[in-house]
């Protein structure tokens, strides 16, 4: 095994990076979320860098694809008690991808701050599913077992909605 070829080496590293990627790889081919679509398992890290995984109970999933939304959507949030997400099973998913390191400098911080728990959405194919509309949060409603009731677009002024309209 020492003694292994290049091209047999070669080999390995290939399907390695194969299987590796082969996850990002169905998520970014699986079809965006339509109503009557199954709400799919997922695992990201929260703003406190703690992993989350989600396997089941939500019934409201609000993402926010712009730093504008994403501002009114805290800007409500951060007026609630610490508990609501989770008291409203609630699921807050922010996008920063592509977000420049200077920028994370400042925003993490700030983001840590807030009570409320802030999942990051930090790779574009975790985000590949998810219907989006520029300037307007993305509100995706869900039955008892994980089924998409409703997906509607909220604008950032009305971000409020996004968490307290059915």
């Amino acid at each position: 095994m020492a003694h292994m070829t290049f091209t047999l080496r070669l080999a390995l590293l290939a399907c390695c990076c194969f299987a590796l990627a082969t996850p990002a790889l169905r998520a970014a081919d699986a079809p965006p979320y339509a109503v009557g679509a199954a709400f799919a398992a997922f695992e990201t890290k929260d703003q406190h860098d703690k992993p989350f995984r989600y396997t089941g109970g939500a019934r409201r999933v609000v993402v926010s694809f712009e730093m504008d939304t994403g501002k009114a959507a805290n800007a409500f949030l951060e007026k609630q008690p610490a508990d609501y997400l989770a008291r409203n099973d609630t699921l807050f998913i922010a996008n920063i991808h592509g977000m420049p390191g200077i920028a994370r400098t400042f925003a993490m911080p700030k983001m840590r701050r807030y009570p409320h728990r802030i999942l990051l959405a930090d790779a574009e194919e975790f985000l590949a599913r998810y219907p989006q509309k520029e300037n307007h949060l993305t509100v995706l409603l869900l039955d008892g077992h994980d089924a998409i009731t409703a997906i509607r677009f909220v604008a950032k002024k009305e971000a409020a909605a996004a968490f307290t309209a059915p």
